[in-house]
Formats: C-alpha cells, sequence, structure tokens
C-alpha cells in the first residue's frame, strides 16, 4: 500500500518475544502448507475492477514453484491492484512465515510509490464483500518494501487500510509506519514471519529478527467504506490472509502457517 506517511521507531521485544514462546517449537508437524508450490488451489484473485475469481491479465500464476505476480500481459497498470487471497479459512492466532523476492521492472503505469512495493494483508475482510472498484481490502498489511539501490528502505513495515494499531502504547500517527529491519537493494529472496494474537498483539520478523511490534487492532475511520461506518473501534479478531499486487513483479514462495490457541 502508498506509504503516505513514514517515520522509524524502534521497539524493545522483552516478554514479548515471540520466540520465548512455547508455542513457538520447532515441531515442524503442526505447520500446514498454504501454497502447494504446483497450483493455486485453496487461493482465489480479487482484482479492481473485476468480480472474485476473474485473473486479469493472467496476473497471478504459478512459475517454478512460487507463486507469481506478474504484468507481462498488461498495456498499463491503471491503478488495477489486486490481492490473492487464502479462501479456505478466517485466521484468529496463528504464526505466519513465507519468502519474497522482487523480480524485474515495474509495470507500465505503475505509480513511482509502488516501485519494489508489494505485501501480505493480515486479518482482512472477506474478498466476496469487497465492491467492484475497491483498491485494498480493511485489513492490517505487513508492506514488503525493495531496496533501490542507494538509501535506506526498510521492508515488513505497518500500513492500516481501514484500520487503527497502538505502538508503544499510543495509536499510529501515519498510515504507513516504517520497522527497523535492514535494506534489501538485491532481487534476494527474503524470509519474513508475522505472529499474530487476535486484535491483541502482532509481531512482524525479518530473518529471525523481530523488526516491528503493535497492539490494539481494530476498526479504523482512514478508509471509511458503507459496510464499516457503524464498526469503527470494533476489534479486529481475525480474518483472511491475502498477497497483493501493486504493480511490481514479486514472488513468494514456502508459504506456511502454525495456529494457536
Amino acid at each position: 500500500m502508498r506509504p503516505v506517511y513514514l517515520f522509524f521507531f524502534i521497539v524493545s521485544i522483552t516478554a514479548t518475544n515471540p520466540f520465548n514462546n512455547s508455542a513457538f517449537d520447532n515441531n515442524e508437524s503442526d505447520w500446514q502448507e498454504m501454497f502447494d508450490g504446483k497450483t493455486l488451489d485453496g487461493w482465489e484473485m480479487k482484482i479492481r475492477g473485476r468480480k472474485l475469481g476473474e485473473n486479469f491479465k493472467n496476473t497471478f500464476r504459478v512459475n517454478d514453484g512460487a507463486i507469481a505476480v506478474s504484468y507481462d500481459e498488461y498495456e498499463s497498470f491503471d491503478h488495477r491492484y489486486g490481492h490473492l487471497f487464502y479462501t479456505k479459512k478466517a485466521f484468529k492466532n496463528y504464526h505466519l512465515k513465507l519468502d519474497y523476492r522482487f523480480v524485474g521492472d515495474q509495470a507500465p503505469g505503475g505509480q513511482g510509490w509502488a516501485t519494489k512495493n508489494s505485501g501480505v494483508m493480515l486479518h482482512s475482510e472477506d474478498p466476496s464483500k469487497m465492491l467492484i472498484q475497491q483498491r485494498f481490502p480493511v485489513s492490517v498489511e505487513g508492506q514488503f518494501l525493495g531496496g533501490l539501490n542507494s538509501g535506506p528502505r526498510p521492508t515488513a513495515n505497518m500500513c492500516s487500510p481501514g484500520t487503527e494499531v497502538d505502538i508503544n502504547s499510543k495509536m499510529a500517527k501515519f498510515h504507513c509506519i516504517n520497522s527497523n529491519s535492514k535494506t534489501y537493494h538485491d532481487e534476494r529472496w527474503v524470509s519474513v514471519e508475522f505472529v499474530v494474537y487476535s486484535d491483541s498483539l502482532i509481531h512482524h520478523i525479518v530473518e529471525k529478527d523481530t523488526v516491528m511490534t503493535y497492539t490494539n487492532i481494530r476498526i479504523g475511520g482512514g478508509y471509511l467504506l458503507p459496510s464499516f461506518k457503524d464498526k469503527i473501534g470494533t476489534p479486529l479478531k481475525q480474518g483472511y490472509i491475502a498477497l497483493q499486487s501493486e504493480s511490481h513483479p514479486i514472488e513468494f514462495k514456502n508459504i506456511m502457517i502454525k495456529e494457536f490457541d
């Protein structure tokens, strides 16, 4: 999502460190594959201006064991923001992990802020209830940014389309808040994780380093839709998971989830 305002913060992780919790042991049998590496079974796309399930210009596809977001068939991106939803179920308390990498050049017509910009939507609204021209689902976004070969550009940031969160016990002032991660300038794979405790707390983790933590996840008023007007301030306890299409080609693989009480 568009990083309208950004600032850096550093948060101390002590008792809330997810890797100090017994729920996150090394029992591999608890992990569930969300992507089989071969098909998009269990996933459904919603692209702005198109009906749910319509894969405009083959945007979402499988390529060499990864979910590829591609624009080689586009003449112009034309604000066709899209999301690939895992629709088998909504999730409440979970540990999500995946790898991503930006590849190639941005689609023609993509906006400047969307260069090497994508993400994963957490606690997303039901895609079947999204408006046909809606750009982003009400959700909390783990924003992925790629380096531009100069200067810092952290990843695993937080953006809040239609939501609000607290950082250090205060409401986040801006729509997008930067993490304290490193910058990844090339097309290498980056491993990210999200530890989600319903509406209470979410950790963002990059290459095993906890880079952001926020709390009190709730419906907000910054991205107001008619169906959410009477829900402002309501705790956002669960939702769907979705991968973004924002005009720069990106690939995702090793998408796994572990649920817990």
